[in-house]
């Protein structure tokens, strides 16, 4: 059984922009993550990014990269992402989600590549949404259910 942990919740007002990390969050059916630009309902409710995705940037030289510089809502360790198929059900904490999305098209202007001169959003990020409600806490486990 694979599994991973959440190392950071981060969460924004506006889209586009950096996440600032929080201990926890509240996730909601049909919305996402409480108090998160991007929640809503739509297959992109909640944002996962690996460390070890992150790590690679780093190595690439970027220096100072910490949690939701990438705008992900989740930042992960332990589990490869990106190789989730569409359709996969993680438990992540007290939540169940579905992974509806592997990467994404950074739109013109985002803050996060003008920031860090490259984004690995759109080839590492995915995206989920809120299939059984809960709370998401730092430290929490992820398991891939199918």
């Amino acid at each position: 059984m694979i599994k991973g942990t959440i190392t950071s919740i981060n969460i924004s007002k506006e889209k586009g922009v950096i996440k600032t990390p929080v201990d926890s969050a509240v996730c909601k059916c049909d919305h996402g993550i409480v108090g998160d630009a991007h929640a809503g309902n739509w297959h992109r409710q909640i944002s996962l990014l690996a460390q070890e995705s992150i790590d690679i940037m780093t190595e690439m030289g970027i220096d100072d990269l910490t949690p939701g510089q990438f705008a992900e809502n989740l930042t992960t360790e332990g589990i490869c992402l990106y190789e989730l198929p569409v359709g996969t059900r993680l438990q992540i904490g007290e939540t169940i989600q579905e992974v509806t999305q592997i990467g994404k098209e950074c739109h013109k202007g985002c803050a996060i590549q003008q920031k860090v001169g490259k984004c690995i959003m759109p080839t590492q990020g995915i995206f989920t949404k809120v299939i059984k409600e809960g709370t998401l806490h730092v430290g929490d486990p992820i398991t891939v259910l199918e």
